[in-house]
C-alpha cells in the first residue's frame, strides 16, 4: 500500500487503544484516546490552533522527543534526521509525520510515538518507533524500508513492563488511509499502529492504537479537551492499575535490567 496523499497540516486523531495479554492469565482492556499526527517538516511554517512550543491546554513541544533539543536547536525533527543519517538512511528527506500524544494541561507521558519518514516522492522510507518507559528511559526501533500493511519485525531489547522479559521480538503493522476532499469539519483519513510481542513460547501481548483523523481546529481541540480532560494522567493511572491487577493474578514479575547501550535497534 502506498502512502496516501495528505495535506501537510496538523491532524488530530480520535480512536482507541487496545491491549490484550494472552497468558499465563488473559488480561485485556480498551480505552478511548486522542493523539496528534504532525507534519514535522511543514510545521514551522503553519499557522495552527495547536499550541506549538508554548503553553496551551493541548500542546506539542519538541523537547518531549528524541534527545530533548529545543526548537532553536532544530527540535525533534533535527534529532530524527540525524538518527536516520547515522544509520545510513539519507533519502528520507520528504515529509515526516509524527504520531504522538500531546501535552494536556502541561503534562505528558508518551509510551510510544511513531515517526513516519518519507522520501521526496511521498513513498515511505523508514519508521522510527520511539518508546518511553516509566523509569524515564527511551529507546528507538528503526524499521528500514517498511510498507504500509506489511508486517515488520524487531528484536526486543528495551524494558517496558515488569511483567515481560527483555527477550523475544515485536511484530509491527501500520495502516494509513486518507479521505478524499477532506475539510476541517470532515474525516481526514484513518490510521492504525499495531504492535504484537512474542516471547520464546509464542504470541504474548497484542496492542494497537487506531483512530479517525481530523484537521486540528479550535473545534477539534475543544472536543479533545472536553472529551478527555485528564488523558495523560489517566494513562499513568491505568498503567499502574493494570500492573496491580496483573500482580494480583500472580503473573511473574521481572526486575528492570540496564537500558541498552545504543538508543537505536535496527
Amino acid at each position: 500500500m502506498s502512502h496516501p496523499a495528505a495535506p501537510a497540516s496538523p491532524l488530530i486523531g480520535f480512536g482507541q487503544v487496545r491491549h490484550t495479554r494472552l497468558r499465563p492469565r488473559r488480561h485485556a482492556f480498551a480505552y478511548p484516546t486522542f493523539f496528534l499526527m504532525l507534519p514535522m517538516r511543514s510545521l514551522p511554517g503553519i499557522q495552527s490552533d495547536l499550541a506549538i512550543n508554548r503553553r496551551g491546554a493541548i500542546s506539542f513541544h519538541d523537547v518531549d522527543h528524541g534527545d530533548g533539543r529545543s526548537a532553536a536547536q532544530g527540535g525533534a525533527l533535527a534529532w530524527v534526521d540525524e538518527l536516520l543519517r547515522a544509520e545510513g538512511i539519507a533519502d528520507a528527506t520528504g515529509e515526516v509525520w509524527l504520531h504522538c500524544y500531546p501535552r494536556v494541561l502541561g503534562y505528558t507521558f508518551k509510551p510510544v510515538s511513531f515517526w513516519y519518514c518519507h522520501r521526496v516522492d511521498g513513498s515511505l522510507r523508514a519508521i522510527v518507533v520511539e518508546v518511553n518507559n516509566t523509569f524515564g528511559e527511551r529507546h528507538c526501533y528503526l524499521l528500514d524500508a517498511p510498507q504500509y500493511g506489511v508486517e515488520q519485525q524487531a528484536r526486543k531489547v528495551f524494558h517496558v513492563s515488569p511483567f515481560c522479559e527483555v527477550s523475544g521480538g515485536y511484530r509491527f503493522r501500520f495502516m494509513r488511509t486518507a479521505a478524499l476532499d477532506a475539510d476541517e469539519h470532515s474525516e481526514a483519513g484513518r490510521t492504525v499502529a499495531r504492535i504484537d510481542y512474542d516471547d520464546a513460547s509464542g504470541p504474548l501481548i497484542q496492542t494497537s492504537v487506531s483512530g479517525v483523523l481530523h484537521a486540528v481546529t479550535a473545534q477539534t481541540l475543544r472536543r479533545a479537551l472536553w472529551g478527555y480532560p485528564a488523558m495523560t494522567l489517566a494513562i499513568m493511572g491505568r498503567i499502574h492499575w493494570h500492573a496491580l491487577r496483573l500482580w494480583l493474578k500472580r503473573v511473574r514479575f521481572h526486575r528492570k535490567p540496564e537500558a541498552p547501550a545504543s538508543i537505536v535497534t535496527r
